[in-house]
This record gives structure tokens, C-alpha cells and sequence, in this order.
């Protein structure tokens, strides 16, 4: 073994405070294994606007107690050079290992800088940690949590005080602050100290989603749904009975948390298989839709029974579905999505005479929009009540598209009657995505600079009439590792996941329909399209 790596990792272990992962990092030095101490100490997890998220283990390329302490350092310091030096930061996290641990240390680096440190009473959605900063008149707060990632990560997700994740450049500046730590031995961390928060907080959310909803409306429909193994079942129950709607039929094997999330390869909705027990729950109940939150319940996903089988609405449907919603309500203010959803949005609220914002993606951003009253992002995201939560919130969503189905229910309609509506009225937006999952990152960057080297003229037949690298930024957008073509009656977006290691490729088709009797032959050529493009963008990235 390399002196140099040796020595790191001995340097590691001497202040590791977890036991566990000093046990991990001596077995691997006492084994010489090289290559493995080479991948976790080849450089560190990079902080940035999605905060933290890597897999589980010892060293500085993986999620642990020591990574988790420095970054809780950092943003304490960045805190005080913004001139906040006794403000509250609250703290929530998942039901992930570590979890806990890793909230526990950030609340002790919290105390030990000057600030004040309050933790969500236990695992709870990552929206009700985004509504108690706001709630609480937090400087800061922070979310211990990787979402839907495999079981073998976690993460640690940043906000300010208004509620919002952060952006540039609050991300640099406290990776700098990070980086400036030179040992864990410097970090204070008393062992009391902080407040851990009763339920007082979960209250305020809950009676805070009655507002989601309009007082008069039927609460008729009847729901399936499953938590993922994550931490949503008891905050969307006490929501839906708050609500009045018929309490939801649960797919028990997913009903209550567990990190390892035994029946799914990867805990998201949008993975193959991931919605298999929920739909055998809806062949037995016959509801009228189903509905899954990821583990942190910050998405939420909404099938329907279609043609007497069960499918998964996209993000975009479901987009469409609640801003068409919120306009028959005679919502205001601004509608907003980010740019790899569907054009969609635009066109309703150009309808309703209301403004349309586009941002980059995430909703770091799309919160940021000024008079938000809507924004959604396609990958199952949705904020239905910006004033509340300034991000995506599977448990409002969940609300409000219940309300909607509950509407439709009583006009002997559904969510597809409704979405047949919108394509007659805006054209049909059928939208679907390549994605491609790596092992070897280098793939996505070769893919990216084929792309940009080799531009393709064409996809699906269809003339590219304009591309773009979004590394440049534009005239409303600022700069982003991301390529857009512009094709005749099509959209294509490439970019790099920021939270996984995927390329993900975004393809939106628009065709006129004249009237309802035109949909099929829309749909089949909207296929036959999308089809086509992808696997014309798949040559053109060598993918």
C-alpha cells in the first residue's frame, strides 16, 4: 500500500467518533486492501446545491459521522459570517441508517458554535422539516436524508431561512467553510444542549394542509397507498383523516420504515417493479387511484386504472392535472416548473391569463420563483402550497389530487377524462425519458461531450432547429451542465443527475388534436415519435 494512502487513512481513523466505521476502516488497512481505501479516499464528497449524498462507509468519499461533522461545521461558520451567530437551525431526518446519528451530531456542531439546535421529534417527511423553518423562525435547517437512493446511502440536504434549499453561491461559500476544517479534534460538540422538538411542529403542518384544500368539495375517493418503507404512512394518514376522505387502503409490506427497503431494488416509484405491490393491492380493493410517496415523502406518484390495467401517471400528467385544478379554483399568483418538464404548464397558464416561470431544475430553484403559487418538476415533485413549504411535498400533492378525482368522481369523470380534455384543448404533450444508469461516471461525461462535439441534426426524422449548451446559461436561465434541442413540434433535454449517477434525457412531443375522436391516432403517432427520437439521441450519445 502507498505510504501516502496509509497514512490518510490512519489519520482517519484516529478521529473517527464512530465505532462502527473505525471498526470498517481497520479491517481494510489490516487487509492492505489498496484499491477500495483508494476509491473512499480519492478525494471528498463534494458539498454543493444538493448538499451531500453518497453511500454509506469510512473516509471522505462516503456518508459517515466525521463527513457529517465537518459539514455541520461549515455551515455553522458560514451562518456566523452572515451575521447569525444565536439563530435557530432545525433539524429533521429519515428513518436511513444513521440517520438519527448523523441529525444528532449536527445538532450537537450546532450548539457547540453559538446557535441554537432543535430536532424533529423523530422520523418525519423532509416537508415538515421545510415547514418548520419557516414555522419556527429558523435561520437554517437541515435534512438528514437521500430521498429515493439505494439503501446504502443517505444524504444531508441544506435550507436557509426562508425555507428553500440552497444555491449558488451559499453552496460554495460553505464548502469553502468546510474545507477549512483541519481536524474533528477543533469541532465542538457538547453532548447537551439542544432542544428536541415535540409534536407541536407536526401539528402546525397538519392544520396548515387543510388549507390545500377547498372547503366544499367532495372527499369521495378511495386511495391505495404505500410509503415505500419510508417515512410518510402516519403524517399522510393524519392528513387524509383531517381531510374527511375515506382512510386509504395500505400495501402493508411497504407501510412502516426500514432502511434496507426489502421489496423494491431501488425505493423510487419510477423504477421498475418499485409500484408492483401497490398495483396487486389495487387489483384486490378496486380504488380510484393509488398513491405512493417516496422514502422522505417529498414525491408523491399517482396511478389510474387504465383500459382495466393499473399504470403510473408521469410527473408531467400529474403536473398538468393539478394546475388545471388549482386554475378551476381560481388560484393566482405564478405557475412554475423546471425546464425538463413539460411545455404543458405554459400553455395553461397562458390560457388562465396567469404568469409562467421555467427554471433549472430542482427545487432549490423553482421555490426561488417570485409569486409562486404552482410549481412541479416532472420527476414526481409538486409544491402545492408554497406559503407552507417551500419545496415539493408528497403529502399535500397526495391531498390535492385526491380532491381532484374526488371532483371528477362526482361528475362520473376521472383523472384520464381530464387529461383527454387538456389535449384537445393545448395539444397533446406526451412526454418520456432515456435514462441511463452507470457504474463508471466517466460514461455520462464522453456521452456529453459526444453530444456537444457531434450535434445531431435530426431525431426522429424531425430537423433539429435550434440546439443549446446550457453551460453558457441564457437570458432567463443561469448556467447548467445541460443540452437543449429545439426540434419541429419536439423538445429534447440532456443532462447529468445531480443526486444519482444517471444521464438523463428528456423528450417532449406536442400533436394538435382537433377533438376526441382524434386522441388515438395522436397517441400512436406520439409514441412512434418519442420512440424514434430516443433511439436516435441514444446513437448520437453512444449510449
Amino acid at each position: 500500500m502507498h505510504d501516502d494512502l496509509l497514512a490518510r487513512a490512519q489519520a482517519w481513523l484516529a478521529e473517527d467518533p464512530d465505532p462502527e466505521t473505525r471498526d470498517e476502516l481497520a479491517k481494510l488497512i489490516d487487509a492492505d486492501a489498496t484499491a477500495e481505501l483508494t476509491a473512499r479516499f480519492s478525494g471528498t464528497l463534494q458539498f454543493g446545491t444538493a448538499g451531500l449524498r453518497g453511500e454509506l462507509g469510512a473516509g471522505p468519499m462516503r456518508m459517515n459521522r466525521s463527513v457529517v461533522i465537518r459539514a455541520a461545521a461549515g455551515l455553522a461558520a458560514y451562518l456566523k459570517k452572515q451575521g447569525t451567530h444565536n439563530g435557530l437551525v432545525v433539524i429533521g431526518y429519515d428513518a436511513r441508517h444513521k440517520s438519527q446519528d448523523f441529525a444528532r451530531d449536527t445538532a450537537a456542531v450546532m450548539t457547540g458554535a453559538g446557535l441554537r439546535a432543535a430536532v424533529l421529534p423523530r422520523p418525519l417527511p423532509t416537508p415538515v422539516l421545510a415547514f418548520a423553518i419557516r414555522h419556527l423562525g429558523a435561520v437554517a435547517g437541515v435534512e438528514v436524508t437521500a430521498s429515493h437512493n439505494p439503501p446504502r446511502d443517505n444524504g444531508y440536504k441544506v435550507y436557509l431561512g426562508d425555507g428553500s434549499q440552497i444555491v449558488p453561491p451559499a453552496d460554495t461559500d460553505i464548502a469553502a467553510e468546510i474545507d477549512a476544517i483541519e481536524t474533528l479534534t477543533s469541532v465542538p460538540r457538547p453532548t447537551t444542549g439542544w432542544d428536541t422538538l415535540d409534536d407541536s411542529v407536526l401539528d402546525a403542518y397538519l392544520a396548515r394542509t387543510d388549507a390545500v384544500l377547498s372547503p366544499d368539495t367532495p372527499r369521495t375517493a378511495r386511495t391505495v397507498y404505500t410509503a415505500m418503507h419510508g417515512v410518510g404512512k402516519d403524517v399522510l394518514l393524519a392528513a387524509f383523516a383531517r381531510a374527511g376522505f375515506p382512510e386509504p387502503a395500505l400495501v402493508t409490506e411497504q407501510a412502516d420504515p426500514d432502511p434496507d427497503f426489502p421489496t423494491v431494488a431501488f425505493p423510487n416509484p419510477e423504477e421498475p417493479g418499485a409500484m408492483d405491490l401497490a398495483f396487486a393491492k389495487a387489483r384486490e380493493t378496486d380504488p380510484d387511484l393509488v398513491i405512493a410517496n417516496d422514502p422522505d415523502a417529498d414525491r408523491c406518484a399517482v396511478a389510474v386504472k387504465d383500459a382495466g390495467t393499473w399504470r403510473m401517471l408521469r410527473g408531467d400528467e400529474v403536473g398538468a392535472l393539478l394546475a388545471a385544478h388549482l386554475v378551476a379554483r381560481g388560484a393566482r399568483g405564478t405557475f412554475a416548473e423546471s425546464i425538463v418538464s413539460s411545455s404543458l404548464l405554459g400553455r395553461i397558464a397562458a390560457k388562465a391569463g396567469l404568469p409562467h416561470e421555467e427554471t433549472l431544475t430542482g427545487f432549490k430553484w423553482i421555490a426561488r420563483v417570485d409569486d409562486l403559487r404552482y410549481g412541479y418538476e416532472e420527476a414526481l415533485g409538486y409544491c402545492v402550497d408554497p406559503d407552507g413549504v417551500r419545496d415539493k411535498d408528497g403529502i399535500t400533492a397526495a391531498l390535492l389530487i385526491t380532491e381532484l378525482a374526488s371532483v371528477l368522481k362526482s361528475e362520473d369523470r376521472t383523472l384520464l377524462d381530464l387529461l383527454d380534455d387538456l389535449a384537445v384543448e393545448h395539444g397533446l404533450h406526451a412526454t418520456d425519458q432515456l435514462s441511463v444508469r452507470v457504474q463508471d461516471l466517466s460514461v455520462i461525461a464522453d456521452a456529453m461531450t459526444r453530444l456537444r462535439e457531434h450535434p445531431p441534426t435530426t431525431l426522429g426524422d424531425l430537423p433539429v432547429t435550434h440546439a443549446e449548451d446550457l453551460t453558457r446559461g441564457t437570458a432567463t436561465l443561469p448556467p447548467t451542465d445541460g443540452l437543449r434541442y429545439t426540434l419541429d413540434g419536439a423538445r429534447v433535454i440532456v443532462r447529468p443527475s445531480g443526486t444519482e449517477p444517471k444521464l438523463k434525457c428528456y423528450l417532449e412531443v406536442v400533436i394538435p388534436v382537433p377533438d376526441h375522436t382524434a386522441l388515438p391516432a395522436a397517441r400512436t403517432k406520439a409514441t412512434d415519435l418519442l420512440t424514434a427520437i430516443k433511439r436516435d439521441l441514444s446513437t448520437a450519445a453512444g449510449l
